[in-house]
């Protein structure tokens, strides 16, 4: 890893659910706690902000002007944004994402640049509209400190895009506990594949969305009987922190107790005991005991899949419901990780349950998906 990139503080400031004036306006941020916010983040030594061109409808990269860049000098600070480039209409509308930002953020550059959520067939727009190019020739220009992107994919397609794109200075990669031997986000696989490519990687979902520091009581006992003081955080970050080729672990802070219990936990971090190990493997375990699907996501069941439907990802979202109990969670995550193939398409030709190696019921688990998270 650069010098500078392994300097970077590991806790990193996500910004995309700032705290807001309003709930039903997602522009109506609070600035002023907002400050507060990065006040304390940057006091205690942390100097990572990621934001992105659609947070907030565009207002978490104004605020974090206001809050950060209006108020520090620009090299106390390192700030991430990112293009969502499938979600635009055109080439052009997608390029000038990243002139949008830097007037929002009131900033000459950025030191770091994410083609936001690359991957299955979102990738396809990124090279229709030249954006790996288009990154490369605003770095020479001095708009880009160092270019990235973000997935939510497995090993085999990172492998695949670094292969492709051998000059990416970081990977975005959805890394916790939980999912380090998942076999549908395959965390350990992915960071091992970045390492192979001697590319550094900015951890995101470290604590799964919240649901880490939300655990079911039989997975909370296995901890808390290690260390009762340590908070459910706390090792869902160290987890992250503790790992090589790590440039920052992000937490989306949404309050200022929140951000003092992150930094506290950060400036106390140290790699777990063996005994800590071990906890961390028995909270997975009893996290697993409900009776989870057995797919191992070996992918048979989608190769002659006439509907095209995303049985492996259906499957990993109903098996993380019933691991945390957390429905609306799911819901949401099953409301765009599947919209290209969700389970209501399925035609019960019964192709997939031929190809299973685990026989598993899936004609019966899709049934069951599309009633638990299709309106």
């Amino acid at each position: 890893m650069r010098s500078d990139l392994e300097a970077t503080p590991k806790l990193g400031f996500g910004c995309m659910r700032l705290p807001q004036t309003n709930p039903d306006d997602p522009t109506a941020i609070d600035i002023e706690q907002f400050k507060q916010m990065v006040d304390v983040f940057m006091e205690a030594g942390c100097t990572y902000f990621d934001t992105a061109y659609v947070y907030h409808d565009g207002a978490s990269e104004t605020a974090l002007k206001e809050a950060l860049v209006d108020r520090y000098p620009r090299e106390s600070y390192t700030i991430a944004t990112k293009c969502l480039a499938w979600a635009q209409p055109d080439k052009e509308s997608a390029q000038s994402n990243l002139a949008t930002s830097l007037e929002r953020l009131g900033v000459d550059y950025v030191d770091f640049y994410l083609l936001h959520n690359v991957g299955g067939n979102r990738t396809v727009k990124f090279d229709e509209y030249d954006m790996w190019e288009f990154a490369r020739q605003k770095k020479e220009e001095g708009l880009i400190k160092n270019v990235g992107f973000s997935i939510h994919d497995g090993a085999d397609v990172l492998d695949e895009l670094l292969t492709a794109h051998p000059d990416m200075d970081f990977v975005q990669l959805q890394v916790n506990y939980l999912d380090w031997d998942d076999p549908v986000v395959e965390s350990r696989k992915c960071m091992e594949v970045a390492q192979k490519h001697n590319v550094p990687v900015v951890i995101m979902e470290p604590a799964r969305g919240g649901r880490l520091v939300e655990l079911p009581e039989r997975a909370v006992e296995v901890l808390k009987a290690v260390d009762p003081d340590k908070s459910l955080a706390s090792w869902a970050y160290r987890f992250c922190y503790n790992l090589p080729n790590v440039i920052a672990v992000l937490s989306g802070m949404s309050t200022l107790d929140q951000v003092k219990e992150n930094v506290a936990d950060f400036k106390a971090n140290a790699p777990f005991t063996d005994a800590e190990k071990k906890a961390i493997d028995d909270a997975i375990e009893a996290l697993k005991s409900v009776g989870t699907i057995p797919c191992t996501a070996c992918r048979y069941c989608v190769k002659d899949c006439p509907a095209g439907v995303k049985i492996p990802e259906i499957l990993s979202l109903m098996n993380l419901e019933k691991m945390t109990e957390n429905h609306e969670f799911v819901k949401g995550l099953y409301s765009w990780q599947t919209a290209a193939g969700p389970a209501s398409r399925c035609t019960q030709c019964g192709t997939c349950e031929d190809m299973c190696p685990q026989s598993i019921d899936i004609i019966n688990q899709l049934e069951e998906a599309a009633d638990l998270y299709e309106d």
